[in-house]
């Protein structure tokens, strides 16, 4: 036998011996893991009450994850985990490491010494004839083969609904706020036709519904009663991120070409592919084809509130983090009064500005003459060094192309000196000192980018507190959004600065 052959020979000896002693060795470190047996040795949980936000009753939710971690010199054993009210008889259903707790997994889950399992648990709430959201409890309940019980409360609440699919409203109708709404298919309101929304009525739109109104829409939110239009994901897409806050979770508010007389007050849009579209009207008109105030547009994938040469009035509210433009105007008569136009969109896919405006159509071409686009009193912000494109048509400049901004904050660079479309305002630039701040550090608490919570409200150091124009402040917005005098030094925005009260 050669050498080659030899050592050949040697190697498939040696590899067949390693093959055949590696089961020996895995089952010998399976023998070597040590169960406690002590009541003494417990386990810690992520959290010792679970509680889940409110659901649609009848509608599974989406999962939430906790865990259980052993710190123990021992792996610890569970002769039963088990849900009080019984695995079948719960609305709770859950899962350990991947695998349905059922009546036949119950029992033999372990934790080796110093490691972790995770538990996900979701609810599905039967529905009940209330109004109002009702609570549902369990407690799922920890057993180990030391004798020692532990348990975590389960939480979570049950809101029956009013189903909508393919709702087309031929003449006058109002839905109120006894129940919430859950839109299957769009909304459509036809020519003619006024919806009412009362005060405080909720509307749980399906992905790919949107309300859509060739008539009028009449929104009559009030202070404390908002009218609200999101999506119908409750719930966690994960554990601290609520689906409620990820943008494209319906479509949003559609006013067609011959829909006029839309009035919009105390509502909150938000979470959708867009917020408000406008579209140019069938015909020439001089009617205010839309008032839109104390109200929030928010969050949207495109744009948020987007008007074509009609006649607008914008009050007092916020429109904030579009990933298209927050506000969009193509020709038209708008004003914006104590508005707060701030786009920190966070997600990806987002190229657009806080204001876009121009006296053109963007399809075509054509002149649509910009009568007036005014701001007085306003914000108008974001991340990027410039969130305010005006453009005015090269080809027509003969049409009008007329805007002023009054008394406002603006992230756009100003001209050195005044002129006619520039009148008291601060340029919003990149600086950050003890006596001012800028851009996102305008607005207080910060943002909170882990659960994708926005706070609007003023910073004290914001060059936006008390330089507000105090006679328009008294003519049309004397309180801010949430109902706070704006007294003698108004701030500019849609909220008023309430100094903190030191002891």
């Amino acid at each position: 036998m050669t050498s080659t052959h030899l050592r050949d020979f040697v190697c498939h000896r040696l590899l067949w011996m390693l093959l055949l002693l590696f089961p020996l060795s895995l089952t010998s470190c399976l023998d070597d893991v040590e169960y406690s047996n002590s009541p003494a040795d417990l386990v810690f949980f992520s959290t010792d009450t679970l509680r889940m936000d409110t659901v649609i009753s009848g509608k599974p939710s989406s999962y939430m994850t906790m865990k259980v971690y052993n710190p123990n010199g021992k792996a610890i054993r569970f002769s039963d985990i088990n849900l009080e009210c019984g695995i079948e008889n719960s609305p709770f259903k859950v899962n350990i490491d991947g695998e349905p707790l059922t009546e036949l997994t119950r029992t033999a889950h372990e934790i080796n010494s110093k490691d972790s399992m995770f538990i996900n648990v979701m609810v599905n709430i039967p529905e009940e004839d209330l109004d109002d959201p009702y609570a549902v409890s369990d407690k799922l309940t920890f057993t180990t083969e030391g004798g020692a019980v532990q348990k975590v409360v389960l939480e979570a609440a049950g809101q029956t609904v009013i189903n909508l699919n393919g709702l087309r409203v031929s003449e006058n109708m109002t839905l109120d706020a006894t129940r919430p709404y859950q839109i299957g298919d769009s909304i459509v309101v036809e020519r003619g036709a006024v919806l009412t929304l009362a005060a405080g009525t909720k509307l749980f739109f399906a992905p790919d519904a949107s309300l859509i109104v060739h008539g009028s829409l009449h929104v009559e939110g009030e202070l404390g009663k908002t009218v609200m239009m999101r999506g119908n994901r409750l719930g966690n897409m994960f554990d601290g991120q609520a689906y409620d806050r990820i943008p494209a979770q319906w479509g949003g508010v559609v006013l067609r070409e011959t829909s006029t007389d839309n009035r919009i007050n105390f509502a909150d849009i938000h979470s959708g592919m867009f917020g408000i579209l406008l579209c140019p009207p069938d015909h020439d008109t001089d009617e205010t084809r839309l008032t839109l105030e104390n109200s929030i547009v928010h969050n949207t994938m495109h744009n948020a509130v987007e008007l074509h040469a009609s006649k607008v009035r914008v009050g007092n509210s916020q429109i904030t983090n579009a990933g298209g433009n927050c506000v969009t105007v193509r020709g038209g008569d708008v004003t914006f009064v104590h508005c707060t136009i701030a786009r920190f969109y966070v997600f990806t896919g987002g190229n657009g500005v806080a204001l876009d405006f121009t006296n053109f159509s963007d399809t075509d071409g054509s002149p649509l003459p910009l009568k007036n686009l005014t701001f007085t009193n306003s914000i108008i912000t974001g991340y990027a060094s410039d969130e305010v494109m005006g453009l005015r048509a090269e080809n027509y400049p003969n049409t009008e192309f007329n805007y002023l901004f009054d008394h406002s904050l603006v992230n756009t660079p100003l001209p050195e000196t005044p002129d006619e479309h520039w009148r008291n305002c601060f340029q919003d630039k990149e600086e950050s000192t003890e006596e001012n701040v800028s851009k996102q550090h305008n607005f207080a608490p910060e943002f909170d980018l882990h659960t994708l919570f926005f706070s609007f409200q003023l910073n004290e150091k914001s060059k936006a507190v008390g330089n507000a124009d105090p006679a328009v402040s008294a003519a049309t917005y004397p309180t801010d959004l949430l109902g706070q005098p704006r007294g003698t030094a108004p701030d500019m925005g849609c909220y008023q600065h309430v100094p903190e009260v030191k002891e």
